[in-house]
């Protein structure tokens, strides 16, 4: 068994090492999940089979060492060498190779549930989000408020709350599943959502924006314009670069392309049922639904609603809308 879980575990390290030198493309919820299945199985073998092995072979230690004592007594002799208590440790001791699979079960399935669940953690890359989530954010992702979904599958299997339009959402990026992207919904499903001349319009009607003092982005050494927005009932925080042009360069050929017009002014569509329209709060620096398309219900991960750390500034903490 030693030699089995020592292959067990370097297969582990080397699938989790080729994925940090960007060698393959990794899956943190299926190694997860392979983990959970790999020490499940080795705390029922521990549990039911070699702890009782052990737990045996002490017993018998125990009676040889009281009958062999017992002997001695018949012949005069009082006193016996060993430590029978030493050596009954050592016998009930977890060896290595199940300290380091059953002994960690406990923890991984908690993991599991926890991540799968309950709530995610994410690490936000890019300035997408700026001004409401800043690059190097740590942020909770609520996996159960549209509905749980099974783990690596992820299949729903409950309904949840639909999301709605000005949510901060976390979902599979259409073109390349593997990754996971977070905007903001700006359009549900049966909405028309236009944003010409920088301006946003869902339904036809448009939506309220005040101005506020300009934003410095420390990433960038400059400043932005920056507007206060309100999509539904939720306000929220949106930055616009003078420099950059209204109209959408480069857009893919992506599935329901057919549903949106591009012009010199940018880009009018309407959301296709089953579908979202996502958009960044930096829109001048947000490769969103504009260029890629709309996401499908089934790309959802989660409700993203937390900054429980950014290790710059701990100001940072709290939640978000």
């Amino acid at each position: 068994m030693q030699a089995i879980t020592s292959a067990v575990l370097a297969a582990f390290v080397l699938y989790a090492g080729s994925w940090y030198l960007g060698m393959i493309e990794g899956n943190f919820a299926l190694l997860l999940f392979m983990a959970t299945v790999v020490t499940g199985v080795y705390w029922l073998a521990e549990r039911f089979y070699f702890l009782p092995q052990r737990q045996q072979a002490a017993r018998t230690l125990e009676a040889n060492d009281s009958k062999r004592r017992q002997d001695l007594d018949k012949l005069g002799i009082s006193q016996a060498d060993g430590n029978v208590s030493e050596a009954k440790a050592r016998l009930l001791m977890q060896p290595w190779w199940l300290d380091w699979t059953a002994g960690l079960f406990p923890v991984i399935i908690a993991v599991f549930f926890l991540r799968s669940f309950l709530f995610e953690p994410f690490k936000i890359p890019s300035g997408s989000m700026v001004p409401t989530l800043l690059v190097g954010d740590l942020i909770l992702v609520n996996k159960f408020t549209y509905g749980l979904r099974l783990p690596v599958l992820n299949i729903k299997i409950s309904e949840g709350n639909k999301p709605q339009p000005g949510d901060v959402m976390v979902f599979r990026y259409p073109p390349k599943p593997s990754l996971d992207y977070i905007k903001r919904v700006v359009g549900v499903p049966g909405d028309t959502v236009a944003y010409l001349n920088k301006r946003l319009t869902i339904n036809g009607k448009s939506v309220a924006t005040t101005g506020l003092p300009e934003f410095f982005d420390e990433e960038h050494m400059r400043y932005f314009k920056q507007f206060e927005e309100q999509i539904g009932d939720k306000k929220h925080r949106l930055l616009n670069d003078d420099d950059r042009p209204a109209f959408v360069p480069g857009a893919d050929n992506f599935a329901g392309r057919d549903a949106c017009s591009y012009t010199v002014e940018g880009v009018t569509c309407r959301v296709p049922d089953g579908h979202y329209f996502m958009m960044g709060d930096n829109r001048d620096n947000s490769l969103d639904s504009r260029y890629w398309g709309f996401v499908p219900e089934k790309n959802i991960v989660g409700k993203a609603f937390f900054v429980w750390m950014n290790f710059g500034s701990l100001k940072r903490i709290g939640s978000f809308d």
